[in-house]
């Protein structure tokens, strides 16, 4: 299960999918409010209530064990479900975030999130403004996560992830009052935690506190990130497979890159046979390819 993060979509995870097709079932979910789905009807974004949507989502496909793989958003979302669920959880991967937030980056993201246009004349357009924010991505992982991160309206573009996030940003309503180290600390499943050497949200001192800084390591990985999708792909691999380290968690550094029904409409499955076919479901809440 693959968890993108806060200004994003399924859509993120194509190339780790296709990739990791051919041996595992990969789904890869249009959390609330994001991508396809349908926005939250009351404005709740909170981790606990995404974490809930999770769990309902994995019980609607009757998933009773699974990996989780979670960025940065996404990656609080998967905490407190592995925490609040880790029997069900076999292993986890945490991208770029932890139980806390750094400062820095917290003020750094919401800064660029309060100074998101709301609509652009065409793609480009679009594209040029995404690039400011996100300088080393190369230009084909850009243009595909603006691709798939806009919907048409008349006369230009709109973000699909819902206004409602940005607006609450905006007006300093964004809250999420969530404790996340007693969900850390009682998940039970190999996990790693990936970090951005350069990160400014997942701070290294954080790290080194219990319970994933005490007697776990951290590598370095050099910094050429057009290889940083295969080395995280190998990393879910060898983790996934068993034949990773048994350590309860690990941290791996690499240089800075990448309450009732659901409110979903869409979910991106990929198999062997399913090389990145977009599946719908209209008027219901989850669709199995």
């Amino acid at each position: 299960m693959l968890l993108h993060g806060i200004t994003g979509h399924a859509r993120t995870w194509d190339d780790e999918a296709r990739a990791l097709a051919a041996r595992y079932r990969v789904l890869a979910l249009d959390q609330r409010g994001h991508g396809d789905s349908d926005p939250a009807p009351d404005g709740d974004y909170t981790v606990t209530t995404m974490a809930a949507d999770l769990a309902a989502f994995a019980d609607a496909l009757r998933l009773r064990h699974f990996s989780v793989v979670g960025l940065s958003m996404g990656g609080r979302v998967a905490i407190a479900f592995a925490g609040s669920q880790p029997e069900r959880v076999e292993r986890l991967i945490v991208v770029d975030i932890g139980p806390d937030i750094a400062p820095g980056g917290r003020l750094r993201v919401g800064a660029m999130m309060a100074q998101t246009p709301e609509r652009f004349d065409d793609l480009e357009t679009a594209i040029a403004w995404a690039r400011t924010a996100n300088p080393r991505y190369t230009d084909t992982m850009l243009r595909h996560r603006v691709v798939h991160g806009t919907r048409p309206v008349d006369g230009g573009l709109v973000w699909k992830y819902d206004r409602a996030i940005r607006d609450a940003v905006r007006s300093g309503r964004w809250r999420d009052p969530a404790d996340l180290w007693p969900l850390w600390s009682a998940i039970a499943c190999p996990t790693l935690v990936v970090r951005g050497a350069e990160s400014d949200v997942l701070a290294p001192e954080t790290g080194r506190r219990r319970p994933y800084g005490a007697g776990r390591s951290a590598r370095g990985v050099p910094a050429d990130t057009r290889r940083i999708p295969r080395r995280l792909t190998a990393s879910l691999r060898l983790l996934w497979s068993g034949r990773g380290r048994r350590r309860p968690a690990e941290m791996l550094n690499f240089p800075d890159g990448p309450r009732g029904a659901t409110p979903w409409s869409c979910l991106m499955s990929w198999r062997s046979r399913i090389d990145g076919e977009k599946c719908r479901a209209e008027g219901r809440h989850h669709v199995d390819c």
